[in-house]
C-alpha cells in the first residue's frame, strides 16, 4: 500500500510511505532537510508502523511543536486507519 501524506508546520511538504501489511518498504520525503531525512527514511525501511509511531511521536523541531519525525508518526498513524474497515 502506498500513502501520501501532505505535513503540516514543518519544511517537508509531503511524504510518500510504502507499507507491506505494518511493515515500512520506502519512505520518502518531499522538501524537507534532504541529508536528515534520507537518514530517517534509510532508518525506519523494515521496521513496523507502530514502532516508528512510537519511538517519533511528539518529536519537536526547535521552537516549533512538530517535527519531520512527528509528521511521519502522525502520517503512518492516519495510513494504518485508512486501511481499517469502516462500520
Amino acid at each position: 500500500m502506498t500513502y501520501e501524506y501532505k505535513t503540516k508546520g514543518v519544511c517537508a511538504r509531503r511524504i510518500k510511505i510504502d507499507l507491506e501489511g505494518d511493515v515500512i518498504q520506502k519512505v520518502e520525503f518531499d522538501g524537507g532537510c534532504a541529508g536528515n531525512l534520507t537518514g530517517i527514511s534509510s532508518l525506519v525501511e523494515g521496521m513496523t508502523a507502530e514502532a516508528v509511531i512510537r519511538k517519533f511521536k511528539g518529536t519537536p523541531c526547535s521552537f516549533k511543536k512538530t517535527s519531520c519525525p512527528d509528521q511521519l508518526s502522525l502520517a503512518l498513524e492516519e495510513a494504518l486507519r485508512s486501511r481499517e474497515p469502516q462500520a
